[in-house]
Parts: C-alpha cells; sequence; structure tokens
C-alpha cells in the first residue's frame, strides 16, 4: 500500500529543472543586453544634448558681440576654428563624473548673399546688414566622431 502511494506522486525531474535554469539563463542576458542598449543610447542622447548647447552659446556670443565683429571674406566663405569647450556630468552610481568634449568650428558665408545698395545724391554706398554663420560642434563617442551644424544670422 505504501508503494502505490509514491508511484502516483510526480514531481519535478532533474532535466525539467536543467532546461528551466537555461531557459531563464537566456532571458536574463537579453534583459541585460537590452539594457546595455539603451544605456548607450541615453549617453548618446545626451552627448547631443550637450553639443546643440554648445552651438547655441557660440551663437548666442556671436549675437552680443555683434555682426562688426564677424571677419569675413566678399566673395568666398571664411572658416575659424574655435574653442573647445568641455561638459561634465555626474554618474548615477558613486561620486565620479564623465567629460566630453566638443570642438567648435565657425563658417561666416560671403558678405555678397546680405548686401544693399543705398545711394544718395552724393555718395553710392553698398551696407551688408547681415551675415549668415554656421557653427559646427564635434566630439568623440565610442570611438568614432560625431557632429551637428547649427545656422544663424547675425544681424
Amino acid at each position: 500500500m505504501r508503494l502505490s502511494l509514491f508511484k502516483n506522486k510526480k514531481g519535478i525531474g532533474i532535466t525539467e529543472a536543467l532546461v528551466a535554469a537555461a531557459v531563464l539563463g537566456f532571458l536574463y542576458v537579453a534583459v541585460l543586453n537590452l539594457n546595455s542598449g539603451n544605456h548607450q543610447a541615453m549617453l548618446r542622447l545626451r552627448s547631443r544634448d550637450a553639443a546643440v548647447e554648445v552651438a547655441q552659446v557660440v551663437l548666442d556670443s556671436l549675437k552680443k558681440n555683434g555682426l562688426s565683429m564677424l571677419q569675413s571674406s566678399y566673395d568666398a566663405d571664411t572658416t575659424f576654428t574655435g574653442l573647445t569647450y568641455k561638459k561634465y556630468w555626474a554618474r548615477q552610481y558613486g561620486n565620479d563624473s564623465s567629460a566630453i568634449d566638443y570642438d567648435t568650428e565657425l563658417t561666416v558665408f560671403a558678405d555678397k548673399n546680405f548686401e544693399s545698395d543705398a545711394s544718395s545724391l552724393y555718395k553710392e554706398q553698398k551696407v551688408v546688414y547681415a551675415k549668415m554663420v554656421n557653427v559646427k560642434v564635434s566630439w568623440q563617442f565610442n570611438g568614432s566622431t560625431q557632429s551637428i551644424n547649427v545656422s544663424d544670422v547675425i544681424r
């Protein structure tokens, strides 16, 4: 009688337990890869947002200083290598911080695009009333060079 009680009881065998452990292991690795990809995407977006901020700082300083501070040629574009900006971020864990260097390049387009003719009885005069500028911000991310371009008109 006792022997028949144990024969009717079924449990989980070693094979089922190993298969379940293997499936859970694959799922764990998949979740880790997904988390790593999300972290890389977040870092890429954060570095791009900082590059847009650097470009805006350069454009704001040009607008503040005005049109007369921009040297340019009448019929050719003029390119200047700008400053290097360093941005810091606090890391999520610990007291560490990470930093990225942003290099800037400023292109002032030819003056002939923004020129007006003014004349009087005594003199004819050409006036440059605005200049178009392009700010290129570049930085290193995961071994490749990333860059953005922001253009604006300085009056």
